[in-house]
Parts: C-alpha cells; sequence; structure tokens
C-alpha cells in the first residue's frame, strides 16, 4: 500500500511536500521521478517484494513508461505468466506487472487486473498523463484541473499544498454531506477537486483531460442461477486466498457477523495461526455497554470456536476526546460518522501485530445485507396491488410503502429531514431536498430506472455510499496507522457474479443474505444464523453526553471556533438542538456529528466560502 502523488509539470520541491504530508500512507520508502513534462512522488508501505527495487516511482524495462501505484493486484501472477517471453520482469512485484501488461495490452490491460489500486502512468512517447482507479472504488483519487495545472493525489492534504488550489467549499457538496453524512463522488467539498470515479481512467494530453469508465459489469451476468450457492462458496475461498498472499505479517478484523466470520472460515482452510482483533466500548452504564459490544462479545466467541489469536481493544470516552480532531480531520473530505475513531484507533492497535488487515467490508452492499433492501422489496410488492386496495392509508408505513422507486425512496432511508437543517442552517446556505436528489438522479438514478426499487438501492449504495462513504473512511483511517486493510468480499470475481444478480435472488422478505447464509451453513458456528441484524456503531450519542466530551463539543460547535463558518449556521438552535439530545429529549446525534465533522475540518484546513 502507498501513498501517490504528482503534477503535470517540473516542480520537485512540491512533490516532496505532498510525500510529507501523505508519509503514513507509506512510511518504508519515498521516491520522486521528474522530468521536463510531470513530477511524481510516492510513498511506500512494503508489502509484496520488499526488496529496494521495487520502490517507485518504476520506469519499465524500455525506460518509456513510468508508474506511481497505490494497491494490491491479487492476480499479478497469473498475469505476469501471460506476459512471460514478452517482458524482462526485473522484480517480484505487481507494480512491474502493471507496467507490463500496460506495455502490451495499453488501457484495455486495465481490465485484467483484480484487486484495489489506483496509480498514475506518464507514457513519454505518447506525452499522455493517464490516472486509474479500481472497478470498486476501494482506493482513492483525488484530482484537480484548472485548464492548465493537473494535481492529483491519494489524499486531499496532499493536492492542498499548491498555494495556486483554493480552499473553497463546494456549497452543493455541503449541502448534500448535511443530507446524506458524506459527500457523493464526483464531488468532494473542495471546490475545483474531484474524486475520480470507481472503475474509470482519466487521460490527460495535449493540455485536455477525459474520462472514461473502463469496467462495466453489465458485461457479467451469471449463467447458471441453480449453481449460485455453491459458486459462491468457492469464490469467497479463493479470493481470500488470493488476498492472503503478502511478505509480512496478515490478520483479520473480526466482528463477530457473518462477512468477517466467513473470512476467517476461508482463512481457516489455509493458516494455522490468525492473529484476529476486535474493537469494543467501555461505557459507564453498563447496559449501553451491553448493547454496543453485542458484536464484540460474538467476535470473542467466534474466535474460541477457530482458535484465532484474539487481540481486543476497548476504548473509553477519554480515548474518543484524545483523537477526536485528528481522526475527523485526517478524512480529508467530509464524512460523519462516529465509528470513525474506533476503526482508526482498532488500525493502530493492529499494527503493532500486523501490517496488513483483512475484513467483512462490503458483504452488506454485495450480498444484500440492509433492512432498507428488505423494506424496499416490500415496497415493490405493495405497490402491484390494486390501486382500490391500496388507497386507505391508515399507517405511517402503509404510506412509506407507496414511495416511489429511485431517488425519492433513497431519500427516504438515507437523507437527514429537511425542517432539522432549515432550523440549524442559516438561509444563505440552506438548499432544499430537490437539490441533492438532483445530484444523486444525475450521476446514479438516471440509468437504473428499468430496476425494482430494492435493485435500484443495492446499486446506489454501491455506486454511492460504498466508496464514497465506506470504503472512503476505512482507507483514511486504516492508512493513518499506515496499516493495509484489505476486502475480499469486494473482489471482483465476487462482485461480477453478483452484481447483475436481482435483489429478489439476494434476500428475501424476512431474511437478508440469503446466497451468503446458505454458502456457509454447513461451515459456520449456528449461533450466528439466528443473530439480528445490528451493523456496526459506536455510541457516538452516549459520547456527546459524557461531561468531558461534551465540553470539547460545546467550544467546537460555537460561533467562534472558527471564523470563516461563523455566519453559515443558527448557532442557538444549534445549542438547543445539543441540549435536547443531553437531556434525551430528542435523539439528534446524525446532524450533531456532522456539524462537529464540518467545523473540525473547516478549521484545519482554513476552508473560505
Amino acid at each position: 500500500m502507498c501513498g501517490i502523488n504528482g503534477i503535470n509539470w517540473k516542480d520537485e520541491s512540491t512533490v516532496l511536500r505532498m510525500n510529507e504530508v501523505t508519509k503514513h500512507r507509506g512510511p518504508d520508502a519515498t521516491g520522486i521521478y521528474s522530468d521536463d513534462f510531470v513530477t511524481l512522488g510516492n510513498n511506500r508501505l512494503s508489502i509484496i517484494d520488499l526488496d529496494e527495487r521495487s520502490n517507485q516511482p518504476m520506469i519499465d524495462n524500455s525506460g518509456n513508461l513510468v508508474i506511481v501505484y497505490n494497491g494490491e493486484i491479487y492476480n499479478f501472477l497469473d498475469i505476469k505468466k501471460e506476459l512471460e517471453g514478452g517482458y524482462d520482469f526485473k522484480t517480484k512485484s505487481d507494480t512491474e506487472v502493471i507496467l507490463a501488461s500496460y506495455k502490451k495490452w495499453g488501457k484495455a490491460g486495465f481490465k485484467k487486473l483484480n484487486g484495489m489500486f489506483s496509480f498514475a502512468l506518464w507514457d513519454k512517447n505518447t506525452k499522455e498523463f493517464i490516472l486509474a482507479r479500481d472497478p470498486v472504488g476501494i482506493k482513492p483519487l483525488y484530482y484537480f484541473f484548472d485548464g492548465q495545472k493537473l494535481i492529483f493525489s491519494s489524499e486531499i492534504k496532499g493536492i492542498l499544498e499548491h498555494a495556486d488550489v483554493p480552499r473553497k467549499l463546494n456549497r452543493d457538496a455541503f449541502s448534500a454531506f448535511m443530507r446524506v453524512l458524506y459527500v457523493p463522488s464526483p464531488m468532494t467539498a473542495f471546490e475545483n477537486i474531484n474524486k475520480l470515479p470507481q472503475g474509470h481512467f482519466l487521460s490527460y494530453k495535449d493540455g485536455k483531460i477525459e474520462i472514461h469508465k473502463y469496467h462495466d459489469w453489465s458485461e457479467n451476468i451469471p449463467e447458471n442461477k441453480d449453481s449460485l450457492v455453491e459458486e459462491v462458496r468457492k469464490k469467497v475461498q479463493a479470493s481470500v486466498e488470493r488476498q492472503l498472499v503478502s511478505d509480512k505479517p496478515i490478520g483479520l478484523y473480526l466482528s463477530g457477523g457473518l462477512d468477517s466470520t466467513s473470512v476467517l472460515n476461508a482463512m481457516s482452510k489455509t493458516e494455522t495461526h490468525i492473529e484476529s482483533f476486535s474493537v469494543g466500548f467501555n461505557l459507564p452504564n453498563k447496559k449501553d455497554e451491553e448493547k454496543f459490544n453485542a458484536d464484540f462479545m460474538l467476535a470473542r466467541e467466534v474466535s474460541k470456536i477457530y482458535g484465532t489469536k484474539h487481540n481486543e481493544l476497548l476504548i473509553t470516552p477519554k480515548d474518543v476526546l484524545d483523537n477526536a480532531e485528528f481522526v475527523i480531520s485526517n478524512t480529508d473530505d467530509l464524512i460523519s460518522n462516529p465509528t470513525s475513531i474506533p476503526m482508526y484507533l482498532l488500525a493502530k492497535f493492529t499494527k503493532n501485530k500486523v501490517a496488513v488487515a483483512l475484513s467483512g467490508d462490503g458483504g452488506d452492499e454485495v450480498f444484500g445485507g440492509y433492512d432498507r433492501y428488505r423494506y424496499a422489496r416490500e415496497a415493490d410488492i405493495y405497490q402491484k396491488l390494486p390501486v382500490f386496495l391500496r388507497k386507505f392509508q391508515f399507517t405511517d408505513i402503509q404510506k412509506k410503502l407507496e414511495t416511489p422507486a429511485g431517488i425519492k425512496l433513497f431519500s427516504l432511508f438515507m437523507f437527514q429531514k429537511d425542517k432539522a437543517l432549515e432550523n440549524i442552517l442559516e438561509k444563505e446556505f440552506f438548499q432544499p431536498v430537490e437539490s441533492t436528489e438532483k445530484i444523486f438522479e444525475k450521476e446514479i438514478f438516471s440509468e437504473l430506472k428499468n430496476l425494482s426499487g430494492a435493485d435500484q438501492l443495492i446499486r446506489a449504495d454501491f455506486s454511492s455510499w460504498l466508496p464514497d462513504q465506506a470504503l472512503a473512511l476505512a482507507d483514511k483511517v486504516s492508512m493513518a496507522g499506515s496499516l493495509e486493510q484489505r476486502v475480499p468480499l469486494l473482489d471482483l470475481e465476487i462482485v461480477s457474479l453478483l452484481y447483475n444478480l436481482p435483489a429478489k435472488d439476494k434476500l428475501s422478505l424476512r431474511q437478508n443474505k440469503v446466497l451468503l447464509r446458505e454458502a456457509f451453513k454447513k461451515e459456520l458456528p449456528p449461533f450466528l444464523f439466528k443473530q439480528p441484524k445490528r451493523g456496526w456503531f459506536a455510541p457516538g450519542a452516549k459520547w456527546l453526553r459524557d461531561p468531558d466530551f461534551l465540553q470539547f463539543v460545546k467550544a467546537v460547535l460555537n460561533e467562534s471556533y472558527y471564523v470563516g463558518t461563523s455566519k453559515m449556521f443558527n448557532w442557538k438552535e444549534v445549542e438547543k438542538m445539543l441540549d435536547d439530545h443531553v437531556s434525551g429529549k430528542v435523539y439528534n446525534v446524525n446532524s450533531l456529528w456532522a456539524i462537529l465533522t464540518f467545523q473540525i475540518w473547516a478549521q484545519k484546513y482554513k476552508v473560505i466560502l
């Protein structure tokens, strides 16, 4: 794993500064390449082929191609075999395989790469500068282009090292953030800094940029649905085995749920010694502690069954207070989620034992794990009933079942409500819900009209929530701890198998993840299948009531905290919202944490309006 940086002109000192602010992503080596046209930088976290010859930037054997690369290509040995005889390899790294692949197949070779990656490739012969990101969007890649200067980095803070990049708030992104608690692609919270979308490459040539999709999941349709269950089991096993390749120790994030336990089950087939890691919470109220540590305790039981060397971390409200500002600001883009703090502390804790951690992330999006998918299926069925049976709506549930598929159903489940936002935002900074709906309609739902409501939600999550919230957050907190996190349930072969499978084949009206359950029902501990769907939540609402943390929060949710945002919020309403939450009158954690996140982020990066 690495951090990559670069620009489309010669300026070593600037790229060295970019490397410096992203060095946590790769503490093992740093490097730079420059010529009259580009400057490339890399910070390396050595995982495969630890030899210095695999350091980056790397130049191919002809001297015409230069690459900086972040990630892992899990099938690089298979691709290398295809290339044997046509390329003289000098290293054992997957980096050189990407170079050789491009040399032989050009951009068409990107489709062959099974892994998590972002890279920049400079072709000296054609004078083309190429940026590419993996099909799922596991690894991030940000860029700035003003018509002349192209600047890219694994993290926005690298781009901000350039004085020419304005730190101006993207107001559409801010409005979306206050509703969905993250910023949807291709936007970031900064104007003119964008995310490269999942499965796309950017080409810069002759002073112009073009962005193209190179991976289309619609090309992959399951041929034999009858054998799907066995196929799922085999592909999960194969994916985990591929992702166990490393020249440094590997462990597992174990939550005790179906996803991470399925990964553990596959690991146990080939590994005799497994280090597993879990995080839990110390809370003053023991009932609260029992509630929020349900998965933590399950992980302990699962660990005993599989005989792992289990490592447990318990964090306190003081730990949260000590790390909140760093974790929130380090995320670069706006993502509001209290779990970011325990995720970061778990990464630091895990790094003491291993350099790589596998996790069950992505299982909900691929296998249909969220309850909102089941509710959407109910709505699909309900809306097919004759109108005369639906016209008498006696309950809120019936009214919700009438919500049309698409953006309206997505906003029902995912958006914060207008009434609360209108109260806390000054008029100039409040945009009605339709403004954010238009963003999602344009980028996602306009292409999903022919799908059921449940399928549209699953696709939207895969295209937006997964890369822009879940994976972006996982990348930032793990790399802040210099730990590589791998996600075998998002393997190219697994996603290709299931992406086009209808929701009705992934979940029933009563049960989620039916394929994953069927695939592993004879192998996983039986008690796991009786557990309710909980998700993994941090006790953010409880932390806001902790006296010391509350004092910190009050200082941040204040007009005087950062002058740049002092006119954005109705601070009296924000104070009332906090008081209502602390007293238990109203549950306001989502909006409060969003404002907390925004304030810390804006002050850290000196954002202007």
